[in-house]
């Protein structure tokens, strides 16, 4: 990490919160195991506003991590009237794997503990077309372990004195062929298995699993909409304004959408059309591919 890269960094953001970072990073990369600190969330994303946490990423040697202790001593140390939580590692769940959040006088801060091997080893099946999908990691839908990929892909090295984030970031350039066939694919038949469910439910007039299934379409369809256009899932927040700008997308699709959800209805008549206007936006997505899509299953 050169000065001139970490002033430009860094003049992206408040005065406020531009000098607790160059504080923090300046104390977190002397702690013994702090393999390497970065800059995530909106403000590396480049979609923070006024009121945004300041996201920092930090990674460990699962062999020799940091301590934990350390971490509080730090977090403790900008919190005000003691509004810190520190957790220990995998405390937060198996891949929001940790972290603090903090009330500083600048604002929220979060840090966030990363495994560098299971960043490396996510990314690597990642390139082979494995992905991983922990739904109850986290609102609204869970997490997708192509999160990893896209973390990677945004964050702003602040520390990385063996280059590790460097060379991970190099690894995710390119949307992995592999990912794309995988995710579209799955998210498809998911979808279309979903929409049987739904089916069935509307039918009965059952609303709490009609709709159920047509949230779990709308998910996997945005799963479906990233890996078309190439781009790694990262949240579940403000989702929809982001697939708005991409460029493959059925038109109408965010409007249809959201009006389908908004008022999906409560008794059977009701309940069936919405599930009939979500199949044909399902069935738009599945002819954006370039690839005829095909069912896991004949249902």
């Amino acid at each position: 990490m050169t000065l001139d890269s970490m002033t430009d960094i860094l003049a992206n953001l408040p005065e406020p919160k531009r000098l607790l970072l160059d504080q923090l990073v300046a104390q977190l990369s002397q702690i013994p195991g702090m393999a390497a600190i970065v800059l995530g969330g909106s403000y590396a994303s480049g979609a923070q506003h006024a009121q945004s946490d300041m996201d920092i990423g930090l990674y460990y040697d699962e062999a020799s991590p940091f301590a934990v202790a350390d971490i509080r001593r730090v977090a403790e140390g900008i919190a005000v009237d003691g509004a810190v939580t520190v957790t220990d590692f995998y405390e937060w769940g198996a891949w929001v794997n940790g972290g603090a959040w903090i009330g500083a006088s600048a604002g929220k801060v979060d840090f966030l503990y990363r495994n560098l091997a299971q960043v490396q080893r996510t990314i690597s099946q990642a390139q082979q077309g494995i992905v991983h999908h922990d739904y109850d990691q986290q609102p609204t839908y869970g997490f997708y372990s192509v999160i990893y990929l896209a973390e990677t892909a945004i964050c702003k090295p602040l520390f990385d004195p063996t280059g590790q984030i460097v060379a991970l970031k190099q690894q995710v350039a390119l949307y992995p062929p592999q990912l794309k066939k995988q995710i579209v694919a799955g998210s498809l038949w998911a979808a279309e298995f979903s929409l049987l469910f739904a089916r069935n439910f509307a039918a009965q007039g059952d609303v709490y699993n009609t709709v159920g299934c047509l949230t779990r379409v709308a998910s996997n369809l945005t799963q479906a909409l990233f890996a078309l256009n190439e781009t790694y899932f990262m949240r579940d927040k403000k989702v929809m304004e982001t697939i708005g700008a991409f460029p493959i997308l059925p038109p109408g699709y965010v409007q249809t959408l959201n009006d389908i959800l908004a008022h999906p209805g409560s008794t059977a008549s009701a309940l069936t059309k919405a599930t009939d206007e979500l199949t044909k936006v399902w069935t738009a997505v599945t002819q954006l591919g370039e690839t005829r899509y095909e069912p896991r299953f004949k249902i």
